[in-house]
């Protein structure tokens, strides 16, 4: 057994195993390992473990040391300088007309040469190119030629799953897929549907090759003549999932029936004759083929008690901790209420004042008279008050004070009337009670009828 690390250039790039010289590498440390090509920067995927040696390629290449602050800055200007070579060598395959199409750019860690990559129809000569690059960088020049598969690996991109391209995010290696998957899992051939967006079929096709293979061992196949429960009959379609097919009965050729592969009995696989002097058996004998399944309502009964039997074994399980936090949980829940409550009333007497006061301004004959009551009346106490404990002296003096407001300027429809206090009136002797009602009434109609008081003058009015 060898301890190794597994290590990646890019993040598109596939793992490589190296030799961690007695480093402890943990996942996403920056590390600086010796290649073919000389030094360069990679990032730890998998930290140390054992592999056995037969399983890899030695001799291992060893790690040199983790990346420092210079190394990542070294690396940061690579990735600078590859952007500018992407835009000088797109200027170049125009300037020679060469018919490529640029991907990407890489340049190593020591930055003694810069990798093109490109895709082309055919085979490009790119001799001028590499000079005229040569002559820019003055560094060694590397031109290489990629699949379209290799393309989207590198540029990445989303599929027609909605999820990025399996070669980008987690696939290491391209597997061969042909045609011929897309007919055993009984897909659409429309190459469309199964082809990815670099244009070939779509890599995931080889994800459930295995299992369809292992499945259609013993699948019946299409145009089989088989025997089932209800007489003989041809098989015209397969469902490979769930191991049922359809068949065209010979007694009823308008009608198609389903069963499960376990209640057909094959003749004949596949196309060919129907074999000579053969026989149906008796409807009696072909019957017993059927198997008794579930119906749907017995299967749902049967989940469902299934489900209430473990939820009472875990409520059982937990009895005490659910009381626990059921009690929190009301008693959070009455607090919370409650103080809605208080802040909904609270608002609601803020604006009933603030309506009292618009309409009353300070001044007037109803405050003054609201100060003289409340200096002579006890503060009671207000259980809706911000302080529930009636610690808090100021908010209940405020709420007095907003209490007394009301019973000044007037209640909301449906409280009990306040006993009003009552107003000093300049009466003469034998003038007649007035109500608040008529009192700034009373000096008019005396001016209007032409009566006056024994004086002769007119009464004053107060306010």
């Amino acid at each position: 057994m060898a301890e190794i690390i597994s290590v990646r250039f890019r993040s598109e790039g596939k793992q490589y195993y190296f030799d961690p010289q007695d480093l402890i590498c943990q996942p996403g440390d920056d590390l600086i390992v010796e290649t073919a090509g000389g030094l360069e920067y990679a990032q730890c995927v998998r930290g140390n473990f054992s592999l056995a040696e037969t399983e890899l390629i030695s001799p291992l290449r060893p790690v040199i040391r983790y990346a420092t602050s210079a190394d990542l800055a070294v690396v940061e200007k690579n990735r600078e300088k590859e952007k500018y070579a992407f835009q000088v060598c797109q200027e170049k395959i125009l300037e020679h007309n060469l018919e490529m199409k640029l991907v990407s750019v890489e340049c190593n860690f020591e930055g003694t040469k810069i990798l093109f990559f490109f895709t082309s129809d055919g085979r490009v000569d790119f001799r001028g190119l590499v000079k005229s690059l040569a002559a820019v960088f003055h560094t060694r020049i590397e031109l290489r030629q990629i699949g379209i598969r290799d393309e989207a690996k590198m540029l990445g991109g989303l599929g027609i799953c909605g999820r990025p391209f399996c070669c980008n995010a987690f696939l290491r290696e391209f597997q061969p897929v042909s045609i011929k998957m897309a007919k055993t899992q009984n897909l659409s051939l429309n190459p469309t549907k199964i082809s990815g967006t670099c244009g070939r079929l779509m890599c995931c096709l080889k994800y459930e090759q295995e299992a369809y293979e292992d499945i259609m061992k013993d699948a019946p196949r299409i145009d089989s003549f088989v025997e089932t429960p209800d007489g003989a009959g041809t098989i015209i379609s397969v469902n490979t999932l769930r191991e049922k097919v359809r068949v065209r009965l010979d007694d009823a050729p308008d009608s198609l029936k389903t069963y499960h592969n376990s209640e057909i009995r094959v003749v004949r696989s596949g196309k060919g004759k129907r074999p000579d002097g053969y026989v149906q058996p008796p409807k009696e004998e072909l019957a017993k083929l059927r198997k008794e399944g579930e119906s749907p309502e017995d299967q749902y009964r049967r989940e469902q008690e299934a489900l209430a039997a473990a939820l009472d074994q875990f409520i059982a399980e937990h009895h005490e901790e659910n009381e626990e936090i059921r009690s929190v949980t009301r008693r959070r829940g009455d607090r919370g209420k409650k103080a809605e409550r208080t802040l909904e009333v609270n608002v609601e007497r803020e604006k009933e004042n603030q309506r009292h006061r618009s309409r009353h301004p300070r001044g007037s004959r109803f405050t003054q008279t609201n100060s003289v009551r409340q200096s002579s009346e006890t503060v009671p106490q207000n259980p809706l008050s911000g302080a529930e404990d009636g610690k808090n002296t100021q908010n209940q003096e405020e709420v007095v004070r907003r209490r007394n407001n009301r019973r000044s300027y007037g209640k909301p429809s449906g409280s009990r009337p306040e006993k009003q206090m009552p107003k000093p009136q300049n009466k003469q002797p034998g003038e007649e009670k007035k109500s608040r009602a008529n009192w700034h009434k009373r000096g008019h109609r005396r001016r209007s009828s032409g009566s006056g008081d024994s004086s002769g003058g007119t009464p004053p009015v107060n306010g």
